[in-house]
C-alpha cells in the first residue's frame, strides 16, 4: 500500500528541503519523480539539483535531457512515471491521479501559504477516504524532519 507523506515546510523553503529529501531517496537506491507546476519550474528545479551541493551530485533529468528510463530522478510537470520510480514528490500544489503506482507519495507544502495548507488538509482527507497510509512530517527549529502526531 502506498504511503502518503505530508511535508509541512515551516523552517526552510522547498528549494532547501527538496534536495535533502531527494538525496535520502537516492541513498536508499530508489528512483523518484518530481512533479512541478510548469516547464519553467521544472527547469528551475533541475538547476537547483545541479547546484545544490558542490561536494555531491544528485543525478536527474527531464524531458529536455531525454532517456527518462535512465534517470534516477525525473522532473516533469505531467502526471507520469517514465523512469519506474517508487517515490513521487508533488510540489507547487500538483496532484496525481495515480498515487497507487508509487510506494511513497510526498506532498511538500509551504506552511506560510494558507491556500497550500488548506489544499494539503483537503488532500489528507481524500487520501484517508481512499485508504492510503498517511504520515505527517514537520520541521524542528533547525529544519530537521520529525514525524508528527
Amino acid at each position: 500500500m502506498t504511503e502518503v507523506r505530508f511535508y509541512h515546510l515551516t523552517r526552510t523553503t522547498l528549494e532547501a528541503a527538496l534536495p535533502q529529501l531527494v538525496r535520502k531517496v537516492l541513498e536508499r537506491d530508489m528512483r523518484a519523480v518530481i512533479m512541478a507546476g510548469t516547464n519553467d519550474r521544472v527547469e528551475a528545479l533541475t538547476e537547483l539539483l545541479w547546484a545544490f551541493d558542490q561536494a555531491s551530485f544528485l543525478p536527474h533529468g527531464s524531458r529536455k535531457d531525454g532517456y527518462p528510463e535512465h534517470q534516477p530522478v525525473y522532473l516533469t510537470n505531467e502526471d507520469t512515471n517514465p523512469n519506474g520510480a517508487s517515490v513521487l514528490f508533488l510540489v507547487d500544489g500538483m496532484a496525481t491521479e495515480q498515487p497507487e503506482t508509487f510506494q511513497i507519495v510526498a506532498e511538500l507544502f509551504d506552511g506560510g501559504d494558507e491556500d497550500a495548507v488548506a489544499t494539503a488538509r483537503q488532500r489528507w482527507k481524500q487520501y484517508k477516504r481512499q485508504g492510503f497510509t498517511l504520515t505527517y512530517w514537520q520541521q524542528d527549529q533547525q529544519g530537521r524532519w520529525h514525524k508528527g502526531a
